[in-house]
């Protein structure tokens, strides 16, 4: 039924594929999808309230039709009702269903569509600037009003087919994150700025959940959230998923807002929902309680400039390590702000190149200072091109505050893929490995290695994954008796082969226009000299 569900989302976006990139018509279809998902639960929720909880529903002329006989009765007393339980009320002319109609009646018009867009946003914080990104009068969905108006009505008609509540509501989110991740396949290098791999958060989650499993209510912060998918997966890991608690930061506006809509898909409701778009290492955030948190995850941008500015040697984040991370690369900066802001008791999960592992100057400093207060408790080597936009081979740091050692985990997991089309890929089977040797915590050859403090100090504090897990593979010894033995019998047949070449040529008929040819060949064959 899932599978359905997201082929039927994915053929939506034909309609917008040819006239733009997939970076920007994805905020179109996320856009108008999560506006429908409102709109028909609005409509949903006035139909139970009038017959009822069921678990199954008339068509949507039907709802549309009940609707607009209480609203027409009564206007005020049906908003009374429906706008305290969903948190918005959207009007009847702004119905998606309302719009399908106009559209069906060749009426429907993008002021209309713009309007419903303006409408929702003034209805709560959660709404707020919302679709700012969705540009209607954008050239690329037309080069005039009309062209525009047609694009438009076509996705509305092919999503309006639609019924997204056939599915419950995990599978309706699930499927928006299916098509987060399909629009991530097609955008190159703008995909790393609002996905991570399912696989990846997977490992992330599952691991930093452990031993917290029972932990209610349990905090969750992303200083980098991208679209929010490596806080969601959390939820699949813990005992009482409902009472999860979401805090994440994002710098563009545009991932921001698909964070939101994403959260709100997956039924997060605003009370357990902490968003905040701004610069994660400019300014502290969140600074009010909660700040600290039981799960940290984060899959920042790679080897990203910052200010690296004097000011921060005194930020609480930053000044117990008496450096900071260089102004070409703020790898060690987002670590250190999610490490500042994780509990005691909590784990932390990040992903970042290779290069943390063994840089020096400043880097090496952190790092040093870090693994002497035991908190890098796992370094796993992940296989490179697994993330859209980027080839390159990342590792996932795990990391905790109150460990009574300081050994280090090290997992060399960059072997252990599928390839498929232009990517690699983890399957359950390689997820399910690392998980299991980081519970276990033990050696296995050309795997995995747990290195003592006073291994990684022979090391000088780099940790670089061979250094720790040997992958070397020796090959078989060479036969050099049997190679020679090979090459003799080789040139005995080719001095066979040879004579009887000679012999076919031999018996050529000769002429004029042949016999260089052949003397040439009989040149060739007799090793350059004539006998």
């Amino acid at each position: 039924m899932a599978t359905g569900l997201n082929q039927q989302l994915w053929a939506s976006a034909d309609i917008l594929r040819g006239k733009m990139d997939a970076s920007e018509y994805k905020n179109y279809l996320l856009g108008l999808i999560f506006y429908k998902y409102l709109s028909d639960a609005q409509l949903r929720e006035v139909y139970e309230q009038e017959n009822g909880k069921t678990d199954t529903f008339p068509e949507r002329s039907t709802q549309y039709a009940g609707f607009m006989e209480w609203y027409e009765e009564d206007k005020d007393d049906l908003i009374e009702n429906i706008q305290p339980k969903q948190g918005y009320f959207i009007q009847p002319d702004q119905l998606f269903y309302h719009y399908r109609i106009k559209a069906d009646n060749y009426e429907f018009n993008l002021t209309d569509l713009q309007a419903g867009f303006n409408e929702l946003e003034r209805q709560g914080e959660e709404f707020s600037g919302l679709f700012a990104d969705i540009d209607l009068n954008s050239t690329k969905l037309g080069s005039n009003a009309q062209q525009r108006n047609v694009t438009i009505t076509e996705v509305l008609r092919a999503l309006d087919e639609i019924d997204l509540f056939e599915h419950n509501g995990d599978v309706i989110g699930d499927a928006y994150e299916y098509l987060i991740g399909m629009f991530a396949e097609g955008a190159g290098k703008k995909a790393g700025e609002f996905y991570t791999p399912q696989a990846v958060s997977r490992i992330m989650s599952e691991i930093t959940s452990i031993g917290q499993e029972s932990r209610a209510p349990f905090h969750i912060y992303d200083p980098a959230m991208g679209s929010g998918s490596l806080m969601l997966n959390i939820r699949r890991y813990l005992i009482n998923p409902n009472q999860v608690h979401y805090h994440g930061q994002e710098l563009n506006t545009t991932t921001f807002n698909l964070a939101r809509m994403n959260l709100i898909l997956h039924g997060v409701d605003k009370e357990r929902m902490n968003l905040n778009n701004g610069d994660t290492l400019d300014a502290d955030w969140p600074s009010e309680e909660p700040y600290q948190f039981d799960s940290v995850v984060m899959n920042p941008p790679y080897s990203a400039k910052w200010s690296a500015a004097d000011k921060f040697l005194s930020d609480p984040r930053f000044e117990r390590f008496g450096k900071l991370a260089p102004k070409s690369k703020a790898d060690f900066a987002f670590l250190l702000h999610g490490f500042y802001h994780l509990k005691e008791s909590g784990t932390m999960g990040i992903v970042l190149p290779h290069g943390v592992l063994f840089r020096g100057a400043a880097e090496g400093t952190i790092r040093q200072a870090l693994l002497e207060m035991g908190a890098i408790d796992a370094v796993i080597g992940l296989p490179a091109n697994i993330f859209f936009g980027t080839s390159i081979p990342t590792t996932v740091i795990i990391l905790k505050k109150n460990r009574s050692r300081r050994d280090v985990l090290f997992i060399d997991a960059s072997q252990d893929f599928e390839k498929q089309k232009n990517q690699n890929v983890l399957l359950d089977e390689h997820i399910d490995k690392i998980v299991s040797i980081y519970k276990k915590r033990e050696d296995i050859e050309r795997y995995a290695h747990v290195a003592s403090f006073d291994e990684i100090q022979e090391n000088d504090f780099n940790l670089n994954i061979p250094r720790y897990v040997d992958t070397f593979e020796e090959e078989e010894p060479v036969d050099l008796v049997a190679v020679n033995t090979n090459l003799l019998k080789i040139n005995e047949e080719l001095v066979q082969q040879e004579q009887v070449l000679l012999s076919l040529i031999d018996n050529f008929s000769e002429s004029e226009e042949n016999q260089a040819l052949i003397d040439s060949m009989r040149l060739l064959l007799r090793g350059g000299h004539d006998e």
